[in-house]
C-alpha cells in the first residue's frame, strides 16, 4: 500500500477497516483508503455496485469529450490525470493512486471532465456506475465528505504542480515526480521510459535524459530499459523543490 494510504489508515484507525477485512460482492478484497474509511452502512450502500477490474498499463478510464458513466477506486496501480492539447501536446495534471478515485469531478455531480485518466502502472480496483454513486451519496454523508476534500486536496495539488512545472527546474520537478510515484506504488523500482516521462513533464525526451542523469551520477537513482529504481530516497527529496513538501502536507489534510 502507498504512503499516503498508510497515512490514512493510521490518522482514521478507529474507523478504517484493515484491507482485506472488506470486500465487494465478487469476494474481492478492498484495499482503497476512501473505501476503507466509511462506516458499515455507507459501505453497504456500495458493496454490490463495486465490480473488480484488472487495470493494465495503458488502460484508459475516461478521456474527454465523452460523458463520465463510470468512477474508479484503484486498489493498486497509479493512474495519470493527462491534459492533452489540439497539437497533440500532453501535460500530465495529477496522480491517483489507492488513496482516491477518478474521474474526480463526479464527487459535485459534473459528468464531464477536461482530462484523460490513464493507468501508467498497473494495477487493479472498482468500477462503480456514477449513477449508483449518486444514488449511494444521497445516504452517505461520510463518503460525500470524503470524497469532496480528496477533490479539494487533488486541485490544490494540479494547482501546485502547474506553478512547480512553470518555475522550477527539471531535475527538480522529476525529483518530485518520482517520489509522488513512488508514495502510491509503495515500490523504489518503477517501470516508466523516458519518452513517458517526457511526456508527464511536459518537456521532451533529451531533457529528461539530461534530467536523469544528473540523479543517476548523484547515486540517487539508476535507470536502464524502461525502469527507473531509487537508490536513496533521502538524496531524492533533498533534490525535490518544495512543492513534493506542500503537496505532502495537502495529504496530510485529507488524512485529517
Amino acid at each position: 500500500m502507498g504512503k499516503n494510504t498508510q497515512v490514512v489508515g493510521k490518522t482514521m484507525e478507529s474507523q478504517v477497516v484493515r484491507p482485506g477485512e472488506r470486500t465487494n460482492f465478487e469476494g474481492k478484497p478492498i484495499t482503497n483508503a476512501i473505501l476503507l474509511s466509511i462506516p458499515d452502512e455507507e459501505f453497504a450502500g456500495v458493496r454490490d455496485s463495486l465490480h473488480y477490474l484488472d487495470l493494465p498499463h495503458y488502460t484508459v478510464l475516461h478521456e474527454p469529450p465523452k460523458k463520465l458513466e463510470y468512477a474508479y477506486f484503484l486498489n493498486a496501480g497509479l493512474a495519470s490525470l493527462v491534459f492533452n492539447t489540439n497539437h497533440n501536446e500532453s501535460v500530465e495534471v495529477g496522480v491517483i493512486g489507492n488513496e482516491g478515485f477518478a474521474p474526480i469531478p463526479v464527487a459535485s455531480g459534473i459528468r464531464h471532465s477536461p482530462h484523460e485518466a490513464i493507468m501508467q502502472v498497473s494495477g487493479n480496483g472498482f468500477r462503480l456506475a456514477v449513477d449508483d454513486l449518486q444514488a449511494a451519496l444521497e445516504t452517505s454523508p461520510r463518503l460525500q465528505k470524503l470524497l469532496n476534500r480528496y477533490a479539494t486536496v487533488h486541485g490544490l495539488q494540479a494547482a501546485q504542480t502547474a506553478g512547480c512545472n512553470r518555475l522550477h527546474d527539471l531535475e527538480q520537478r522529476l525529483s518530485r515526480w518520482l517520489l509522488l510515484i513512488q508514495d502510491r506504488v509503495g515500490s523504489g523500482l518503477l517501470k516508466i521510459t523516458h519518452e513517458f516521462l517526457a511526456t508527464m513533464l511536459g518537456t521532451d525526451r533529451p531533457s529528461v535524459s539530461l534530467a536523469a542523469g544528473g540523479l543517476r551520477k548523484k547515486n540517487i537513482i539508476e535507470y536502464s530499459h524502461g525502469t527507473v529504481k531509487v537508490l536513496n530516497r533521502k538524496k531524492l527529496e533533498s533534490s525535490a523543490c518544495e512543492c513534493y513538501g506542500l503537496i505532502q502536507e495537502f495529504n496530510a489534510e485529507m488524512a485529517k
